[in-house]
C-alpha cells in the first residue's frame, strides 16, 4: 500500500489535495478533447467489436529480454509501455472499461482491445495487470529500454524494477495527463513518474493558447453566445475572461 501511495504521489507531482482536485477538473475536458480530436486515428478500433475479442496477432519475434526491461509498443493513439517480468509476462498499466460492467475475471483477463482501451480512458478506469508478451504487443514491434537513451536518470537494477512493478499490480485511478502507462514504467524503472507523451501534448496546447487567433476565436464565440442567449453573468463573464486569460497567457 505504501508503494502504491508513493507511485500516485510521484505521478501527480505531490500536489496538495485541493490543487489536485482543481487540476482534475481543469484537465477532464482537455483529456476528452485530446482523445476525440484524434478520432480518425482509432476509427479502426471500433471494428474490434466485430472480432469478438479476437486474440492479438503475433508480431515479429522480440529480442532476448531480461526481467525488468522496459518495453514499448505503438497502440492506438499513443505508445504503450510495460515492464517485462520474465517467463513471457509483462506488467503494464492499461485502461479498460470491462471491469466497470463485470466481475468475470476470465473475461476481464482477455486481450484488451483498442475499443476497451479507449472507453477505459474516457471512463478513467485502469488496472496494472500482467499479460503475455504477445497480448501486450498486440501485433506490434516491441522496443526494449529505448527510454534509457532519452532520459538522464539512472535506472534501478532490473530485478528491483520488476519487483516495483509487481507490487503495483491491481486497480488504479487513470488519468491521461497525470497517471498513465508511461508514468507507471518511469516510476518503476527510474523512481519518479513522468510522461514525455503528455509533456508534448501540453506543449502543443500551449502553442494553441499562445496563438492570438485563439483569442479572436473565443471572443467571437462569446459574442455569438451573448447574441443567442442574451446578456447574463454566465455568458458575459466567459466572453470577457476567457479571451483575456488567453491573451495574458500568450
Amino acid at each position: 500500500m505504501r508503494i502504491k501511495t508513493s507511485f500516485h504521489s510521484s505521478a501527480l507531482g505531490y500536489f496538495p489535495e485541493e490543487t489536485f482536485m482543481m487540476l482534475q477538473l481543469l484537465t477532464f475536458l482537455v483529456e476528452k478533447l485530446s482523445l476525440f480530436s484524434n478520432f480518425k486515428l482509432f476509427e479502426s478500433s471500433w471494428r474490434d467489436a466485430e472480432d469478438k475479442e479476437r486474440p492479438a496477432q503475433r508480431g515479429p519475434p522480440p529480442p532476448s529480454l531480461l526481467r525488468g526491461d522496459l518495453l514499448e509498443v505503438p497502440r492506438s493513439l499513443f505508445t504503450h509501455y510495460g515492464i517485462y517480468l520474465g517467463d513471457n509476462k509483462v506488467a503494464h498499466l492499461i485502461p479498460d472499461i470491462l471491469p466497470v460492467f463485470t466481475n468475470d475475471t476470465k473475461l476481464i483477463s482477455s486481450v484488451v482491445t483498442n475499443k476497451r482501451l479507449i472507453l477505459g480512458c474516457i471512463y478513467r478506469c485502469a488496472t496494472v495487470r500482467v499479460d503475455t508478451l504477445e497480448d501486450f504487443a498486440y501485433g506490434s514491434n516491441i522496443m526494449v529500454n529505448n527510454m534509457d537513451k532519452m532520459t538522464k536518470k539512472q535506472s534501478f537494477n532490473n530485478e528491483d524494477v520488476a519487483k516495483r512493478a509487481e507490487k503495483l499490480i491491481g486497480s488504479t485511478p487513470y488519468s491521461l495527463l497525470w497517471n498513465n502507462c508511461e508514468h507507471f514504467v518511469t516510476y518503476c524503472r527510474y523512481g519518479s513518474a513522468a510522461s514525455r507523451q503528455t509533456e508534448k501534448f501540453c506543449e502543443c496546447l500551449k502553442s494553441i493558447i499562445r496563438d492570438q487567433r485563439s483569442v479572436i476565436a473565443t471572443g467571437l464565440l462569446g459574442i455569438i453566445s451573448i447574441v443567442c442567449f442574451g446578456m447574463a453573468p454566465s455568458t458575459t463573464l466567459a466572453t470577457v475572461l476567457v479571451p483575456f486569460t488567453l491573451w495574458m497567457a500568450g
